[in-house]
């Protein structure tokens, strides 16, 4: 056994939030079982890194992972554990005045990892709403932000799926945070329950959160968010800003160059009188694509799987699980999104370069340009160039909103 021992102080806090320990693997071990105690109120994260590469991450959602060379504790990718220096990566994310006495025990040979729940059947899918779309296209109803167990969620990828198709839904992105872990069961659970799970992966710390869409390999979110974007658009992916005033969780970091996308629409937007996440889009830029998601955790802790929609106007003949994730990455490439509060909601949708509004009127729609006028009744609208375009009620509360490509 391994032991690091010690006060952890607010000055390592202000010198680094992350606090690396090494450990040597000696070739031929069987498995590592790392475990992490410490005290409240500090909240330590924890994840390790090996020779050849990032393994994983479990945040504070757990003290204890393992990893052998068939399987891991959820976050972490399993494989042989390689020879070599690894290290236990701490995240410092609160430390009191005091400090915080932390332990963490690595120890090296069999290690125990807990195994799942059997999948769920997969239910009958919800027929899909048929929207007005321009020629070639369809509107499919989405949600882009959920979590696992592989994070800080409650369900495995297979349950996840399994409710986000019960709720409605034809894609899903799956964006546990700062592992990858959950990508390799994507493609066979979506074939299995016939919706398209979108790899992501949510780049976190505590200073801001950002998804990081598509099989582009992990983000380091240790690395400054500007360097996320760049290594994201490198490997062929897309970023967006997520939940950006959100309380603790509000985008605080500079960003010389704006991601393509931003988490407009957040399940945290209780009031939909409140102009915050609004103004921070007319701030941040209208030209950005709007997305939104639940941010699902579990039951009874979040807005469930579709509250809100993200609308993607994917190419008509795009039909298979697998076809279609890669669709919704285009249609997000190519801007063409909207959002409603669910699937059924009252929408604003792109369509021919006009709007189309379906299940609301006499509300108030506002255009990137700042003009804004009466829709009296739903149908075609006229657009107001390019950008977003936003639809309120008689108080201000607002009701769906599109981005205009």
């Amino acid at each position: 056994m391994i032991i690091h021992s010690g006060l952890i102080t607010r000055e390592h806090r202000s010198a680094s939030r992350w606090l690396d320990l090494s450990f040597e693997v000696p070739p031929g071990c069987a498995g590592i079982t790392v475990e992490l105690t410490y005290a409240d109120p500090a909240i330590l994260d924890i994840g390790c890194a090996g020779p050849a590469g990032w393994r994983g991450w479990s945040g504070s959602a757990r003290r204890r992972f393992a990893i052998t060379a068939e399987t891991a504790t959820p976050g972490y990718l399993p494989g042989e554990p390689e020879p070599g220096e690894w290290r236990v990566v701490l995240g410092l994310h609160r430390i009191p005045p005091e400090g915080a006495h932390a332990q963490v025990e690595v120890t090296l040979g069999p290690a125990f990892v807990e195994v799942a729940p059997p999948a769920p059947l997969a239910p009958a899918p919800r027929p899909v709403r048929q929207l007005p779309a321009t020629a070639g296209l369809r509107w499919i109803p989405a949600d882009l932000h959920s979590h696992t167990l592989h994070s800080d969620g409650k369900l495995t990828v297979p349950e996840l799926a399994a409710l986000a198709v019960s709720n409605g839904l034809s894609a899903l992105a799956v964006t546990d945070h700062n592992t990858v872990a959950h990508h390799a069961e994507l493609a066979e659970v979506g074939d299995r329950y016939g919706i398209a799970l979108i790899p992501g992966q949510e780049v976190t710390t505590d200073s801001g959160h950002a998804n990081a869409f598509g099989d582009i390999g992990w983000i380091d979110f240790r690395r400054p968010p500007a360097e996320w974007l760049s290594t994201v658009e490198e490997r062929g992916g897309l970023l967006s800003i997520n939940h950006p005033l959100s309380g603790d969780c509000s985008w605080r970091d500079p960003m010389p160059l704006r991601p393509p996308l931003a988490e407009i629409w957040h399940s945290s937007w209780w009031s939909r009188t409140w102009g915050g996440p609004l103004a921070f889009w007319r701030s941040w830029g209208m030209h950005v694509t709007p997305v939104g998601g639940s941010d699902f955790h579990g039951r009874g802790t979040d807005a469930e799987p579709g509250n809100p929609t993200t609308w993607l106007a994917v190419d008509e003949n795009a039909y298979g699980p697998g076809e279609l994730a890669k669709a919704a990455l285009d249609a997000l490439r190519a801007g063409r999104t909207a959002i409603s509060a669910n699937p059924d909601a009252p929408v604003l949708l792109p369509v021919d370069g006009d709007l189309m509004l379906l299940g609301a009127s006499g509300a108030l729609l506002y255009g990137p340009d700042g003009s804004r006028y009466e829709a009296r009744t739903e149908g075609r609208l006229p657009a107001a160039g390019p950008g977003g375009h936003v639809l309120t009620d008689h108080e201000g509360g607002m009701i769906t909103l599109c981005g205009n490509p």
